[in-house]
């Protein structure tokens, strides 16, 4: 009779502390939803920032901790706690805005603080896993707390609508993950993404019929992945979700599931670096497509949220380029490191959280205008969320001295040195061409039209004030402060 001895997996406690943090931050406000009075939700986001503070000071702990957890199933590492850093400081500034909104709109609901906690959560486990299987249940955690966020305002048709889009579509999407994920275990015998790179490296797979499988798993997974960043021509379900959402949950689905997706992609492929061949120009088009779609269809919405929404299309885009050309250098004498992608990723999620928490002063009264004209006199209601935002607006467009100028400079640059100057081009002529709508939103907060009736706002909070200073603070000292910036990434 044999005796089974399995060997002791390792748990590393300090790597898994900031998302046991987040859980159990959810759990606690969870029950303080139950407990609590229906009349105000102040606990619950008091609750809440706590703990996510907590779970930011645990990252901070661990900053020069590298290790694996679990079998290799989680990697600690330093661009896993910059992605952990940047999601947990989404939901935080999600949170710290969002229930000024939430009463304007008549969403009083203390569940949502729960939902984007772990939501985060799911991006956390996405941005730190080195295996698919584990990659996707943090895609699901993800996912399925937005699917009810997208609905909240269910009196509404436009937030049903969209709630059932973003389900749909992201159970197709699923379907493709999980079907790429089948084929590389067929090809390679493992979804542990360090596994399957070192049977790749080796030459193992000499079967024909393991490289097609291969080959089929990598498109499907890439189809997937291209679902969730909203990448062309995977992207219709974008404009209508953002549109129909809340403002509050679609500022934090636009910041964090491309942090989480982008993370956990960048994984994938640099595991996946010898079939760089194969992966490299599909990548090139699909940013090259991702980029120009999205800017030229923003050119003519007049909804200042789907202008937001080709927005990040375009930006999916602009990361795209900065994944092909690590992707590309990897490996060889000019290779580049996770700095262009980490502070790109960071910029973007401070100017988009910004730019999401001043749209959402126009929710008043339970009624919410996201059309252009419904932003005209926001100079004269509030000064400073209209100043604030022509910053955010200013750093999605790249103009200089903010972090979306520098960004797309190092991108710029990083494509240059792996030879992909016609990619460089393209992004700088979208560049160009996306500072067009950009200046209609900021004309619209800038003038008054007296043919028009009067805007009506919401109140103006402290936490969107606080919001909007933090996140316009981020955008402008990211750029002046980019060497001690670097310096501490360290990547």
């Amino acid at each position: 009779m044999n005796n089974y001895n399995p060997v002791p997996v390792p748990f590393d406690w300090p790597a898994m502390a900031p998302m046991i943090a987040v859980f159990l931050t959810g759990v606690v406000a969870m029950v303080v939803e139950m407990l609590s009075p229906r009349r105000t939700n102040n606990l619950i986001v008091g609750v809440c920032l706590v703990g996510l503070g907590f779970a930011a000071s645990l990252v901070v702990r661990i900053w020069d901790h590298s290790a694996n957890s679990l079998g290799g199933l989680f990697t600690d590492d330093r661009f896993g706690h910059i992605m952990q850093l940047a999601i947990i400081g989404i939901a935080f500034l999600t949170v710290l805005y969002s229930e000024g909104y939430l009463r304007e709109r008549r969403l009083p609901f203390g569940e949502y603080y729960p939902l984007v906690l772990w939501s985060a959560l799911g991006a956390m486990i996405m941005s730190t896993s080195r295996d698919l299987l584990i990659i996707f249940l943090g895609l699901e955690v993800l996912s399925i707390a937005l699917y009810v966020l997208s609905g909240l305002s269910s009196r509404e048709k436009k937030s049903q609508e969209s709630a059932l889009k973003y389900f749909l579509l992201g159970a197709f999407a699923t379907g493709f993950l999980l079907y790429g994920i089948s084929f590389v275990y067929g090809a390679t015998g493992s979804t542990n993404i360090s596994s399957i790179s070192a049977l790749v490296s080796m030459g193992k797979d000499v079967n024909p019929t393991n490289i097609k499988l291969l080959y089929a798993g990598l498109g499907l997974i890439l189809v997937g992945f291209g679902f969730k960043t909203a990448l062309v021509p995977f992207h219709m379900w974008t404009p209508d979700v953002y549109q129909g959402a809340p403002t509050s949950v679609t500022g934090f689905m636009a910041a964090c599931v491309k942090v989480g997706a982008f993370a956990a992609l960048a994984r994938f492929l640099y595991g996946a670096a010898d079939l760089r061949d194969v992966w490299l120009p599909i990548l090139m088009v699909l940013a090259a497509l991702t980029m120009t779609v999205g800017n030229l269809i923003a050119l003519v919405q007049k909804d200042a949220k789907r202008i937001l929404g080709y927005s990040s299309i375009a930006h999916a885009g602009y990361v795209l380029v900065a994944l092909a050309a690590y992707g590309a250098l990897q490996g060889t004498a000019g290779a580049i490191g996770y700095n262009t992608l980490a502070y790109y990723l960071l910029s973007y999620a401070a100017m988009t959280v910004g730019a999401f928490a001043v749209l959402s002063l126009s929710a008043r009264n339970g009624q919410e205008g996201t059309l252009l004209e419904d932003f005209h006199g926001m100079y004269r209601r509030a000064p400073f969320l209209a100043a604030a935002m022509i910053i955010f607006m200013a750093s999605l467009a790249g103009i200089p001295l903010t972090a979306g100028f520098l960004g797309k400079l190092l991108i710029f640059k990083d494509a240059l040195s792996a030879g992909m100057v016609w990619l460089a081009i393209v992004l700088a002529v979208n560049s160009v061409i996306s500072a067009f709508y950009y200046l209609r939103i900021v004309v619209a907060i800038s003038v008054q039209k007296p043919e028009l009736r009067e805007p009506q706002f919401g109140k103006v909070n402290a936490g969107l004030v606080a919001t909007c200073a933090v996140s316009a603070v981020i955008v402008l000292g990211m750029f002046f402060g980019y060497q001690p910036l670097v310096a501490w990434i360290g990547l």
